[in-house]
């Protein structure tokens, strides 16, 4: 239970999407994305030049070039290469001295999927950005946490804006991963004659994207449980001061907590409508038996005395109940 409520600290939230926003810079910033080798012919031998390269007659030391006529490949030499999201550097293979060159990779993207490799920049700089506000937030309610403990309502409202923030930069930078994918593949097989890799896989800076974006959604899921857990479902348990949806207007009453039906006397249930005479189930009523006036008064007058459960029974306008008394027999006279 400790573990878990380790878990939900707003303090291993702030670290988690720390962590996310220093991965995912390095990798953006990497031009570590994708590393391969290129098959290009072999240059001509120059004064700069004389390994790897084709012989001319009138360089000095052409007796020292090397061919390798076993495998195939004495034409063409493989360079390596690296690629990120802006930039592709590849082996200078005019000099023997190692060295690089580098060029924007929007110029050598096709001109079909330059909008898409504008896309996904945008997607992976709003990746940044919203880890970056998300950062700001959790740092924010800790130091209001600390620093003003009164307003753990404003606390909790950061920190829900920071769980929508980082889910939405994890979702977003998804996005642009996958498209940059897309875009590179069509580049390296619809690119320009001086780009045509021969062979390429990812490198770690695509990892440590993908593991940024592991921590992102991780932070994201862990700020949002942490709301839940302490807002939502506990509910605040002393309201701010600093409270300004509170509508408590003198002189009005409190409202209800909720709807009471009104209660209803289940032991006398409401008499059914009267049938009119015009229903064909119409039945008039019985006639009356014939008695004497002094025989009902007299009967009427002694179980009225004897069981006054009798007046219970008794309604106005209609004749006394004889047959409905629950008083013991009455003795003979």
């Amino acid at each position: 239970m400790a573990f878990l409520q380790q878990m939900r600290s707003p303090r291993l939230s702030f670290l988690q999407t720390l962590v996310s926003l220093f991965l995912a810079t390095v990798a953006l910033l990497s031009s570590y994305w994708c590393v391969g080798k290129q098959k290009v012919p072999k240059p001509l031998c120059t004064a700069t030049k004389h390994s790897n390269c084709i012989p001319v007659p009138g360089v000095s030391n052409s007796s020292s070039i090397q061919f390798s006529w076993e495998t195939g490949d004495d034409r063409f030499v493989f360079p390596v290469f690296h690629t990120g999201l802006f930039l592709t550097c590849e082996e200078n293979i005019y000099t023997d001295e190692w060295e690089e060159k580098c060029r924007g990779l929007y110029a050598l993207t096709p001109g079909s999927e330059k909008a898409m490799m504008w896309l996904y920049l945008t997607l992976e700089l709003m990746y940044i950005s919203l880890l970056l506000v998300s950062c700001i937030l959790l740092s924010a309610q800790l130091c209001m946490g600390a620093f003003f403990p009164s307003t753990q309502r404003w606390g909790q409202l950061l920190n829900a804006f920071a769980a929508v923030f980082t889910v939405l930069g994890g979702l977003l930078g998804m996005v642009g991963h996958m498209m940059f994918m897309q875009v590179f593949q069509t580049t390296a097989s619809m690119g320009p004659e001086d780009f045509k890799p021969h062979s390429y896989g990812y490198s770690w800076a695509f990892y440590v994207a993908w593991l940024a974006f592991t921590v992102c959604m991780s932070a994201g899921v862990s700020t949002l449980n942490n709301y839940t857990k302490r807002f939502l479902m506990v509910g605040p348990r002393h309201m701010s001061s600093l409270n300004t949806c509170s509508f408590n207007f003198v002189g009005l009453p409190p409202p209800a907590p909720y709807y009471t039906p009104p209660s209803m006397n289940l032991a006398c249930p409401p008499s059914p409508p009267r049938l009119s005479h015009l229903s064909p189930y119409y039945e008039p009523p019985a006639p009356a038996p014939t008695t004497s006036s002094a025989l009902r008064h007299t009967i009427h007058s002694t179980y009225t005395t004897h069981c006054p459960s009798l007046l219970h029974l008794h309604r106005p306008h209609q004749r006394p109940l004889i047959t409905a008394c629950l008083c013991p027999p009455l003795a003979p006279q």
